[in-house]
């Protein structure tokens, strides 16, 4: 008779599903919000981005007349409408992608906590209240409106994907908001204005991916124009950017003489602040932090004093 002792198969476990193989596999719960589901999905803390829509008149002027105010107010919430939309249409084209980000995961298209055809119902109701502001308040803030719907769907659709073009649709959002605010009142945009808003919109982009790539790396699977950059690049970009940024605001300061109190031109007085924010600014950049551009307004305390003084500046020198 054998002495051995008898094998037993050892039972295998096979290896939990996760969302990079299955993109229907749940997502493990996330942080508690107070916020309704459909409410977070529409992204209210990225609607700061919409502020933009007030630089127009601010630097005209213009900002304290109660009509223009008023324009400007409504087409900053035709826009938070808008970008609402973009955002929901945007989470339902990417649930897969967005289960395999550390922090995407939870958006509550991408957790399950809000149903796909109740995200588009969402985003239809959205679309068209903001358009309906935004045609009732100026024509030509409408078609502003709707360029900027188009160009940001065609984006989300397959334009995402392609490295450069990516770069451009995103700035171009911002550009857009900054351009809407002058069209809702009717306020002539100067060249100056347009350089400052198209370079500061590709400044903001770039830096955007190239925090992106530091902090995730190609390898993430969260966003294929990812492969096609690199770090030197992406950071060529942001500085080339920044250069031109401070170049142009500058020259347009110069322009306005000394004609504010004392005989200052406090608009040249306002490049100093203006310098420090983007300074300030492109160190979150380089540290991989600036993925979320409005995460960075909202926390980082040297940016918004910096924010403050300037803007007391160009106040002193567009409204004496």
């Amino acid at each position: 008779m054998s002495t051995e002792p008898q094998q037993h198969p050892v039972p295998v476990t096979a290896p939990p599903v996760t969302a990079a193989d299955d993109p229907s596999a749940p997502v493990p719960a996330g942080p508690r919000h107070r916020l309704p589901a459909a409410v977070r999905a529409m992204r209210p803390r990225q609607w700061t981005k919409n502020v933009l829509v007030f630089t127009a008149p601010l630097a005209s002027g213009q900002l304290l007349e109660p009509a223009v105010l008023g324009r400007a107010a409504l087409a900053f919430v035709a826009f938070c409408l808008i970008s609402a939309c973009v955002y929901l249409v945007n989470d339902i084209r990417d649930v897969a992608e967005d289960r395999l980000h550390p922090k995407k995961r939870y958006r509550p298209i991408a957790a399950g906590e809000l149903r796909v055809p109740a995200a588009w119902l969402l985003a239809g109701v959205c679309a068209a209240l903001g358009f309906a502001i935004a045609f009732w308040t100026a024509v030509p803030l409408g078609v502003t409106v709707a360029l900027y719907l188009v160009l940001q769907v065609l984006y989300s659709l397959f334009l995402k994907h392609l490295p450069i073009i990516d770069l451009a649709m995103v700035a171009s959002g911002f550009l857009l908001r900054a351009v809407a605010g002058g069209v809702a009142s009717s306020i002539e945009l100067s060249q100056w204005f347009l350089l400052v808003a198209s370079f500061g919109s590709l400044f903001m982009v770039a830096g955007k991916r190239y925090s992106e790539l530091v902090a995730l790396g190609v390898e993430a699977g969260t966003r294929k124009s990812l492969e096609r950059y690199s770090e030197s690049y992406l950071r060529f970009a942001w500085m080339l950017a920044a250069v031109m940024v401070v170049v142009s605001y500058s020259l347009w300061a110069f322009e306005q003489g000394a004609g504010g109190p004392w005989g200052l031109n406090w608009a040249a007085l306002s490049i100093a602040p203006f310098t420090l924010a983007m300074l300030q600014y492109a160190m979150e950049v380089d540290t991989g932090q600036a993925a979320e551009p409005e995460d960075i307004v909202l926390r980082d305390r040297v940016l918004q004093v910096l924010g403050l003084i300037w803007v007391v500046l160009i106040a002193l020198a567009v409204f004496w």
